[in-house]
């Protein structure tokens, strides 16, 4: 059999894991680009890698203590806790994509090739009262951009406006929780801090 006639293998497409987080009061919808491999996984909800930072950034910012969600001796984060926190300040979760492929066998959003777009209008439609929308890194803000018609990503703690069927929404582009993502987790947090502040839901004297 020549080069040419080899059949090239795809990897197989993973489906989503897990449901949509959607408080029916949310008023902010954060999006990454898709879990990481089961393996990699302390818990079953999002942000599930032991060494993604974001509810040790989410710790930091609401309650001045990166370890509120952290469960040291398991090495895992309190699921409990943290949808607790979810829904007393109106923060609804969910991916970017809905299915994909990982080009390599790592959590590298660089090697995803996304095979099936969120249908973000379905989301929003559960969550009427949604103003904001933030992307927690790069692949995420390309592929909502690319939904939504916008030819100018917001550059990395800033945001974008726009209105979609009527509605005016404001797309966050936050940086990666990824320990890849070369920045400190305090200089990461007041990012996510001012954004919290001018979408409502932090106040500056918390």
């Amino acid at each position: 059999m020549t080069d040419t006639q080899k059949k090239i293998i795809l990897p197989e497409v993973e489906e989503h894991p897990l449901e949509p987080f959607l408080p029916a009061h949310a008023q902010l919808l954060m999006l990454g680009s898709f879990p990481p491999q089961k393996k990699r996984w302390c818990m079953e909800f999002y942000y599930p890698n032991w060494i993604n930072d974001m509810w040790r950034i989410m710790g930091h910012i609401f309650y001045g203590d990166r370890n509120e969600f952290v469960k040291t001796e398991e090495k895992t984060f309190d699921k409990e806790k943290i949808i607790r926190f979810l829904l007393q300040r109106g923060i609804a979760l969910y991916d970017t994509a809905c299915a994909v492929r990982r080009l390599k066998d790592n959590a590298s959003d660089k090697f995803l090739e996304v095979v099936q777009p969120t249908d973000l209008d379905l989301l929003l439609r559960q969550i009427p009262e949604c103003h904001t929308i933030v992307t927690t890194g790069e692949k995420a803000t390309e592929t909502i951009c690319n939904y939504f018609g916008q030819t100018q990503m917001p550059a990395v703690g800033q945001y974008i406006s726009f209105t979609h069927r009527d509605r005016p929404l404001r797309l966050y582009r936050m940086p990666s929780s990824s320990r890849a993502y070369p920045m400190k987790l305090e200089q990461k947090a007041i990012c996510y801090r001012d954004m919290m502040i001018q979408t409502g839901l932090l106040r500056e004297t918390e």
